[in-house]
């Protein structure tokens, strides 16, 4: 992974979570920022996906992950992926009146 270097400023409060983290969790403090920032962004891109906003293949490709990751993840997080109820209700209606003709 390249990293780039950016100016951000943080919140106390997270600055002080990240730090109980690094200590339970034998880390840096900059490594468990990071931790949470790629979190973040995972459960954001899912939240994408779950809107129809992106494909799987384009989360999978933005997280350097496969697929397969991507719907483990999104399991993890709670997120269904997949076709919607309208979507579904849509999708048997189209094929009754191509299996009735």
């Amino acid at each position: 992974m390249t990293t780039t270097p950016y100016h951000l400023r943080i919140p106390e409060e997270v600055l002080a979570v990240s730090k109980i983290r690094a200590e339970e969790e034998h880390l840096d403090q900059s490594t468990t920022l990071k931790q949470f920032l790629h979190a973040g962004a995972e459960e954001y891109i899912l939240k994408l996906v779950k809107k129809g906003r992106i494909s799987i293949g384009k989360a999978a490709e933005i997280l350097k992950k496969t697929v397969y990751d991507i719907q483990r993840l999104a399991k993890n997080y709670g997120v269904e992926l997949g076709p919607t109820t309208e979507q579904t209700e849509k999708s048997i209606k189209t094929a009754k009146k191509l299996f009735s003709s």
